[in-house]
């Protein structure tokens, strides 16, 4: 079986896949790759199916040798990608382009300047065990494969259904860090839990992410919070990803992959697929505006 080593892991790698959804009844959310849209194109530019796991990397910084022929790719928060051969020489790579790998290769990836998570796929997937039927790591549940460390040899699986067809892809260009994130959002389910204003207040200021913020939610401050108007406790009820459920502090926090699958407070709007995939890519510090559609 083809294996990588990793030789350095830098704020954090885990596996990931498509997650583990149908499983709320037992209290356990779907997880799985909190930038959905990344991680699918990795795979699909090596040529894996679309539920193969990969892995994401908080902030890039991970080195990989390869043990035999490997085919990779690196999508998401775009780093310096750097290949070294066994003699030392190094050869040029880059995110967003199909690189194949010899023996000995090492596959050096960077921070990258902006965003927050990197994916990186090989053709075949990782084949490391799944739990419950997916090679998620789940932040919340503390459960799914562990983070992956330096010294973990990963085998590579049979996930390959066709050879790749591009051998490379034009990486996303902004938003520059200087600009917000735009969100686009659907109101509801419980907007009417808030004043009128509330779009108002959502759409007309930025909002600031914080230090506090992970797989499980993104959390946001602002000048002005959004206000209640209905008073009384929330019995909770189910949440999905992307809702923007608003605690007594009035500031939304981004329910991502790993989120409970209950909450107690109310859900003012929920994110669009695409904008979910945006939030995950959120830095502490980072500007966002909402854009509330329908």
């Amino acid at each position: 079986m083809s294996t990588l080593t990793v030789l350095r892991v830098g704020f954090g790698v885990t596996t990931q896949d498509l997650g583990r959804p149908g499983l709320s009844d037992m209290g356990l959310g779907a997880a799985g790759a909190a930038d959905r849209g990344s991680a699918a194109l990795a795979n699909r530019m090596v040529g894996n199916r679309p539920d193969a796991a990969v892995l994401e990397a908080l902030l890039g910084s991970v080195t990989l040798r390869a043990d035999s022929h490997v085919v990779t790719a690196v999508t998401g928060a775009a780093p310096a990608v750097h290949v070294t051969r066994a003699d030392g020489s190094v050869r040029g790579a880059a995110a967003y382009e199909v690189v194949a790998l010899d023996p000995g290769d090492t596959l050096d990836i960077g921070v990258p300047d902006t965003g927050l998570r990197t994916y990186v796929a090989v053709r075949g997937g990782f084949a490391v065990a799944p739990v419950l039927g997916s090679r998620s790591w789940d932040s919340l549940a503390r459960l799914g494969p562990a983070p992956v460390v330096a010294g973990d040899v990963l085998d590579i699986g049979n996930a390959a259904e066709a050879w790749p067809v591009v051998d490379a892809v034009a990486p996303p260009l902004g938003p520059w860090p200087w600009e917000p994130v735009v969100l686009d959002v659907v109101p509801g389910p419980r907007d009417g839990w808030f004043t009128p204003g509330w779009r108002t207040t959502l759409t007309g200021q930025d909002h600031h992410v914080t230090q506090d913020s992970d797989r499980v939610g993104v959390r946001t401050t602002a000048a002005e919070p959004l206000v209640r108007a209905v008073t009384h406790e929330l019995p909770s009820e189910g949440v999905e990803t992307g809702s923007l459920q608003v605690p007594p502090a009035g500031f939304p926090v981004l329910f991502l992959a790993d989120h409970p699958v209950t909450g107690g407070y109310p859900v003012v709007a929920v994110l669009t697929p695409g904008s979910v995939d945006r939030a995950a890519q959120l830095r502490p510090g980072d500007t966002v505006r909402f854009r509330v559609s329908g």
